[in-house]
């Protein structure tokens, strides 16, 4: 039955997708994906105090915030909703409802940008349940695997049905990439959809200043019951083949830095799969402090980091550093 999830089609179904599936030997504005906060006050614009230069946007502002990085070369972004405490609910009901901003913005971005821009949606449930996990709970306070993968494909087909180009479930759930296989299949989008696997994601301490971004910390327990181990490279790389069984186009690894060796056996192993690392909130905010103490020349070590995610094997870089990054490459020839 897995065999008949898979769908070559999906990963190159736009330009972007189809530059991810070709090798390239120096990075471009193609391999960077940035990604965005929107919450539930559309006029505003408010600063994450945990992330140096990262704002959550209202919805009414988002299109000028990305107008001049479309210019700069801008080619993929990764949206991310901020609800308020009232919103939230038991199963997260506004994920998949118009109070989420990201479900509002997604016709705007699609009108505005048409496919110069590709749009890729988070699907998990953090930051819109009362609990600040990412699935829902049973009686005992685990995790309902079955549950959760039914209530993430009607995310994720929310936003297929806003204008998402590519959905991202990064929840963790046991079989959640097949659940969104069979519902793209059920609206027969699956050929055009891809799905992006939070493949090799960690229970890393490094996600801090995210939780803050998203107001989507655990209010109790922790999350290393469904993310990965620290030092789990076997499961790791049980999990991806678990995931590519079940139809995923676009694996990941997340955080990137402490995970450089898996990376590359992921990639060594999918060599034929497009990588994703996510160069998370807490190695974002790291560069950004230690810069500003004056222990290194940002540019350099952004570019010094980046080329290791390259060199383990990765072929898509998610990073807050975007649009600096898209600055550089304009400015300077050197190829990182």
């Amino acid at each position: 039955m897995m065999d008949s999830l898979r769908s070559l089609h999906a990963g190159y179904s736009h330009e972007v997708l189809r530059s991810w599936q070709s090798v390239q030997s120096s990075f471009t504005a193609d391999h960077f994906i940035y990604p965005i906060f929107l919450f539930d006050r559309p006029d505003d614009v408010e600063d994450i105090k945990s992330m140096p230069g990262q704002k959550r946007y209202g919805v009414n502002r988002i299109i000028d915030v990305l107008k001049p990085l479309v210019e700069d070369g801008l080619k993929a972004i990764l949206l991310f909703g901020v609800v308020s405490d009232h919103l939230k609910d038991g199963v997260g009901s506004a994920a998949s409802e118009q109070s989420n901003p990201v479900v509002q913005a997604l016709p705007l971005i699609k009108s505005e940008f048409g496919s110069r821009l590709l749009v890729t949606c988070d699907v998990c449930l953090c930051a819109f349940t009362r609990d600040g996990h990412c699935g829902l709970l049973n009686s005992n306070g685990e995790i309902d695997n079955r549950r959760t993968a039914v209530r993430l494909a009607a995310v994720a087909m929310a936003y297929v049905a806003a204008g998402a180009d590519v959905v991202a479930p990064s929840s963790k759930t046991e079989g959640i990439v097949a659940a969104i296989k069979i519902s793209l299949k059920r609206d027969d989008v699956d050929h055009k959809i891809p799905v992006l696997a939070y493949s090799a994601k960690f229970a890393s301490c490094f996600y801090g200043p995210f939780r803050d971004a998203a107001h989507s910390g655990a209010l109790t327990g922790d999350r290393r019951d469904y993310q990965l181990p620290i030092g789990a490279r076997g499961l790791a790389l049980r999990t991806v083949e678990l995931e590519v069984e079940q139809g995923a186009d676009i694996l990941m690894v997340k955080p990137g830095l402490p995970y450089l060796d898996i990376i590359k056996q992921i990639k060594d192993k999918y060599c034929d799969y497009p990588l994703a690392v996510y160069h998370v909130s807490g190695e974002y905010a790291m560069l950004c402090h230690a810069s500003d103490a004056g222990c290194f020349d940002l540019k350099k070590a952004v570019f010094e980091q980046f080329t290791a995610f390259k060199r383990a094997g990765a072929d898509i870089i998610i990073t807050y550093f975007v649009p600096q990054l898209l600055k550089w490459l304009k400015t300077d020839s050197e190829s990182i």
